[in-house]
């Protein structure tokens, strides 16, 4: 699908986007429900964990119209030097932007920008198992649970909850 039919386009991140990224990554730490970063965290520690360096990326979905950040996406090796064929990647959508295949289109990108790069597989390592429309979104694009740490993330609602280790080939 083009970016006119989306309405939105995928490209790089670059510094100057963090400021229109940080309130995404903000309101999905806060929620508690996804990932198991500090609560407290700010906008300096959020840049650390999210801007990925090379030989990883970080990718912004960006609204046709208005340029605004819709959401996001980083990945890069998942483990240094013998474990570094293995990619890894992280995603978060804008609350308004959900619906709109947002999430979907940055898996793919993140799919094809870890093929193009050489990585032989992509494995997601905390992928919380109350999370269903993620968990259902990464098994559409080829991804299998190949094992759940039972009760390893806290969720503000449902307590105790798994986290899925998510595996696929490239």
């Amino acid at each position: 699908m083009s970016s006119e039919q989306r309405g939105f386009e995928i490209r790089q991140a670059t510094d100057a986007d963090w400021p229109a990224i940080w309130p995404i990554v903000d309101a999905v730490v806060r929620a508690g429900e996804t990932y198991a970063y500090p609560p407290d965290l700010d906008s300096e520690g959020g840049r650390a964990l999210w801007m990925e360096p090379a030989p990883g990326a970080t990718f912004v979905a960006v609204d046709d119209r208005d340029g605004a950040v819709l959401g996001t996406a980083k990945s890069g090796p998942n483990r240094p030097g013998p474990g570094a064929h293995v990619a890894t990647a992280s995603f978060m959508v804008a609350d308004a932007a959900r619906g709109r295949g947002v999430g979907r289109a940055l898996g793919e990108h993140v799919v094809g920008w870890a093929t193009d790069a050489g990585f032989a597989s992509m494995q997601f390592n905390a992928v919380v198992e109350t999370n269903t429309a993620a968990v259902a979104l990464w098994r559409s694009l080829g991804f299998d649970v190949i094992g759940t740490v039972p009760e390893a993330f806290d969720h503000p609602e449902h307590g105790l909850v798994g986290l899925h280790v998510m595996f696929r080939r490239l």
